[in-house]
This record gives structure tokens, C-alpha cells and sequence, in this order.
């Protein structure tokens, strides 16, 4: 495995992403090999773009341009699970959920929570931090029209499911957003997770309780914080308090 000129290994292929993210001892070595990751063509070409071109607003800032790892301790007993960066949120700072208003939302209700020590996120420095969560997403690199392709999302499910398999603790996993169910539901049923059948649905305050072979894992869906959801009120404050409030008494408990 070769690296970039940032020092980070290069995986190209889907088969590199499989064999990166098995052979990946602990979190570290799995942010270190998706910072790297040029699997996707289109994905990396439009990443790339996008931190060439910037956004007027943001000119005068160097964007990370890489895919965008998960952040959250390895004891971790709740999980967030997204979509995608955003061309001009992760994908410029480097950090997951930050620096649009998707992480304004989402940062915000983890503090309500107790999960984070401040409600906001807009840079990689701003001493956010992060306790008992894991925050990760489905598709590593920001896609155009924040639409990941089916082929786009099972290449860089690998790195979902190792990531997931190093928390040990894990009891939840929070899913906003339809996509991010979809991407999750096989990564489990691969990981030795037994599903129901028909698979469950994805719809705001969905609860489903799998067995597994760390332990039970309970399934919590909510609405994504995208400002589709936000702005229009399909997703409220409360609505997504609510969800994680289940989620640390279901960690707790």
C-alpha cells in the first residue's frame, strides 16, 4: 500500500477498500486508510473539484478535499450514523457534520444530549469533543447533489463495518436518513447481526432491537438534519432530542 504526499496510504480499488478496513487494528489505522482512499472515481473527482473551486464565501481557506473519517472514542456505546460529507461542510474542514448547517443541527442536539461539550462545530481547532458517541457516515466522500451511487455506497461500506466492529461497547446506533438505513442494514447482517425479515423500514422513531454476536444492538431512526428536513419542518428540535435522549437511556441502560 502506497501513500500520498500527505503521508496518508492509498487504497484505488474496491478490493483495496475490503482488505485496508480487515487488516485495520484500531480506529486510528481506519481514519489514517479513509483519508487516503481513491476507490471512487467520481466521488474523488468531484471532492477534489470542489476544494479547487471553492465557494466564494470560503476563498480564501485550503480545503481537506479527502475523504472525511468518523470522530468519537473507541468506547463509544451510541453510534450516528450519516449520509455524506458536505461539499462545503466535511469535505472543506476535514471534520464530519462540521462547518454547515446539518453540523449546526446535529452538534447542537448532542450537546442537549450530553454527548458533546459545546452545541457547535465549525472547525477541526474549536475544541469540540465528543463522549460515548461515535459519529460516522455511510459514503466517506462528498458526492455530487449529495447523492451517493448503490455502487458508490457498497465500495465504502467496508469501512462502515470495521469501524463499527471496533466499538466494542456499542449498544445503539442512531440512523438519519433513509440512505444511511439502507447502507447500514447489510453491514450488520454481514457482521453476524440476525435481521428480521421482512428487513425493517426506515421512518422517524423506528426502535428495532437486533441480536449480534458482541451483544444486543437497538436500531433507532430519525429524520436526516438536512436542511430539506429542518427547514421545512419535517424534523424539529424536539423530534431529534427526543431520538437521542432514547438512545442514552437505551446506552445507559
Amino acid at each position: 500500500m502506497g501513500r500520498d504526499a500527505d503521508g496518508y496510504p492509498v487504497t484505488r480499488t474496491p478490493g483495496g477498500v475490503v482488505r485496508g478496513a480487515r487488516s485495520a487494528r484500531d480506529l486510528a489505522a481506519v481514519d489514517d486508510r479513509v483519508s487516503g482512499c481513491r476507490a471512487c472515481p467520481r466521488l474523488v473527482a468531484w471532492r477534489e473539484e470542489v476544494a479547487e473551486v471553492k465557494r466564494a464565501a470560503f476563498r480564501d481557506q485550503v480545503y481537506w478535499g479527502r475523504p472525511v473519517t468518523g470522530m468519537g472514542p473507541a468506547d463509544a456505546r451510541i453510534a450516528v450514523v450519516g449520509l455524506a460529507p458536505a461539499a462545503h461542510g466535511g469535505n472543506r474542514t476535514g471534520r464530519i457534520f462540521t462547518g454547515d448547517r446539518s453540523g449546526d443541527w446535529i452538534f447542537a442536539a448532542l450537546w442537549r444530549a450530553g454527548l458533546a461539550n459545546q452545541p457547535t462545530s465549525v472547525s477541526r481547532d474549536d475544541g469540540l469533543q465528543v463522549n460515548d458517541v461515535r459519529i460516522v457516515s455511510a459514503v466517506r466522500c462528498a458526492p455530487p447533489d449529495n447523492a451517493p451511487t448503490p455502487a458508490e455506497r457498497d465500495t465504502c461500506s467496508p469501512w462502515l463495518a470495521r469501524e463499527l466492529q471496533l466499538l466494542p461497547r456499542l449498544r445503539v446506533a442512531v440512523v438519519l436518513g433513509g440512505f444511511g438505513w439502507s447502507a447500514l442494514l447489510p453491514v450488520l447482517a454481514a457482521a453476524g447481526y440476525a435481521l428480521p425479515r421482512p428487513r425493517p423500514r426506515f421512518g422517524h422513531g423506528v426502535e428495532v432491537e437486533l441480536a449480534g454476536p458482541g451483544g444486543p444492538l437497538t436500531l433507532l431512526g430519525s429524520y436526516h438534519v438536512s436542511q430539506q428536513n429542518t427547514f421545512t419542518g419535517r424534523l424539529t428540535e424536539p423530534m431529534l432530542d427526543a431520538v437521542l435522549q432514547r438512545a442514552v437511556s437505551l446506552a445507559a441502560g
